[in-house]
């Protein structure tokens, strides 16, 4: 029961050292990862597409 106890205690002390991010923060970041995955998902789409009119071509 004594290590539990002292797991929690450095539990506490190592999470009174996390800084979290500030609202803001979080929400530059989301619009920044949604933004890059947006352009990644086009672009992606667009290679599959010109993929695909391609490969018909060709087995047509």
């Amino acid at each position: 029961m004594g290590k539990f106890i002292t797991y929690i205690r450095l539990s506490k002390a190592e999470l009174s050292k996390v800084i979290f991010p500030l609202p803001m923060q979080v929400r530059s970041a989301f619009v920044a990862v949604f933004s890059v995955v947006t352009v990644i998902t086009l672009f992606l789409a667009l290679v599959d597409y010109l993929m695909g009119i391609s490969v018909f071509q060709i087995v047509k």
